[in-house]
């Protein structure tokens, strides 16, 4: 026991934690999208809930990854269609990738609602089920804990350390979400570029996935998308609409 209880884990313990915080940044969006469509007197224990849940099952799939991780990164099928398209399928690259189309399918249906809605569109959207909600968020948030639970692997193979770390960043993730869902609600038109980055985060999954199946098309190799360039591409869409709603709010001074 004492052995476990040492400098080096606890100074792990905070490099997991950070981990898990950055790594959930693009997971707590869509969370706060995602119960925003709850009856508003039930969005708060959604989320609370969905990511309590989610804790849960991190802690499962940790254990799990630990003793099978080899069963993981074993091909389940392969491709290959004349050049056309060639991948060797894995678990971790089929759910990497189901979680990119889902994301992209989600962000993609609320773009085009939002461009529909017009001045006769007063009513507002059906609220989803709590149950359905409290799934998707549970599911969406076991996609996303693959690279932070992957990482956590990498830097230590103490259980306990990794597990507080989860359910620091599990509990990190209740707190913040209810305030980025009442970012959103007083500040309406950051939704738009909350959806935009929801899209980017599809297309990341997309590509790790990809590369993970080392899929191929038309030849070309499927590479992923980095962190830097994952958090360049979010950096420059944050800055064209601040520069964008800056113009805007010209504009209308002067008429």
């Amino acid at each position: 026991m004492e052995g476990l209880f040492t400098v080096e884990n606890f100074i792990t313990l905070g490099l997991l934690t950070m981990l898990q915080a950055v790594l959930g940044l693009d997971n707590l969006l869509y969370i706060s999208l995602e119960s925003k469509r709850a009856p508003v007197e039930k969005q708060k224990k959604v989320r609370q809930i969905g990511i309590g849940l989610a804790i849960v099952l991190r802690l499962v799939l940790l254990f799990v990854l630990l003793e099978v991780i080899a069963l993981f990164q074993e091909p389940l099928f392969e491709i290959h269609q004349n050049g056309i398209v060639d991948g060797s399928f894995n678990v971790h690259s089929l759910i990497v990738l189901f979680g990119g189309i889902f994301i992209m399918w989600t962000a993609v249906k609320e773009i085009m609602h939002m461009m529909h809605l017009d001045i006769h569109d007063t009513e507002e959207k059906k609220p989803k089920s709590v149950n359905m909600i409290i799934a998707a968020i549970v599911i969406m948030n076991l996609v996303f804990s693959f690279d932070s639970i992957l990482g956590a692997i990498a830097l230590t193979d103490v259980f306990w350390v990794m597990a507080v770390a989860i359910v620091i960043g599990g509990l990190l993730m209740i707190w913040l979400s209810g305030k980025v869902t009442e970012f959103l609600k007083k500040n309406r038109m950051y939704e738009v570029l909350g959806l935009f980055i929801l899209l980017v985060v599809g297309i990341m999954l997309l590509s790790e996935g990809g590369h993970l199946a080392k899929l191929e098309l038309f030849g070309n190799h499927i590479t992923p998308m980095s962190k830097t360039t994952f958090y360049f591409v979010i950096t420059i869409l944050v800055i064209v609409d601040l520069v964008q709603s800056k113009y805007q709010k010209n504009l209308t001074k002067k008429r």
